[in-house]
């Protein structure tokens, strides 16, 4: 114990060692040992449910995808939006900025054709430089090509010609007199979209596909 005189005051105050200065009992190192022991065991026995639940929501997302959207409960599309964090991101990022990986992942993730499969990486990427300078007409006509070469073998024209569009390079030539002549519709949309890709092609010579 330090005892020290205080200034003019005939009194003596006295200073004890703070319980900084006091080193812990055995007893109190006992108890804190067994306190950072439970602590491990809870965060242990946390940490194993939630990778429990992880593998339960991530199997049961697995089930989902294995089958096609016609397949699927409304409380099955609800778990998928709930749960699929990459799908959630995809969605918002809007349809107009949605890059050819993200349409192949909704296809699949949705249960649709994936139509997207269609295309080289080549045709993905002009996909991608399309989308990003905001041309979302010619990446729609890309769509649209990669849905012709859904099916098999030779396509027959209304004007009479035929060609297979998995066989067939995408040029403006190719685009103007085959791949568009599949899709007459009364709104002109398509026309627009192609009328796009081609002459896009037609100002870029050199965008590799």
């Amino acid at each position: 114990m330090n005892v020290q005189r205080s200034g003019n005051s005939p009194e003596y105050s006295f200073f004890r060692p703070t319980r900084e200065n006091q080193k812990p009992s055995t007893g109190q190192s006992l108890v804190d040992g067994q306190k950072s022991d439970q602590q491990v065991s809870f965060s242990n026995a946390a940490k194993a449910l939630l990778d429990s639940e992880s593998k339960e929501v991530q199997a049961k997302l697995d089930e989902i995808k294995a089958r096609p959207a016609v397949q699927r409960t409304e409380n099955d599309s609800e778990f998928l939006r709930k749960n699929d964090s990459r799908l959630a991101q995809i969605t918002a990022k809007g349809a107009r900025r949605q890059t050819a990986e993200d349409l192949d992942y909704l296809q699949k993730a949705g249960g649709f054709v994936n139509t997207m499969s269609n295309l080289s990486q080549g045709e993905r990427n002009l996909y991608n430089k399309l989308v990003a300078e905001g041309n979302n007409e010619a990446a729609g006509a890309l769509g649209l090509i990669a849905l012709s070469r859904q099916g098999f073998g030779d396509v027959a024209l209304p004007n009479g010609r035929s060609f297979d569009p998995k066989q067939t390079e995408i040029t403006s030539k190719n685009i103007r007199e085959l791949f568009s002549q599949m899709f007459i519709g009364t709104d002109g949309q398509s026309s627009q979209m192609f009328n796009a890709l081609a002459a896009y092609l037609d100002t870029n010579p050199n965008a590799k596909i």
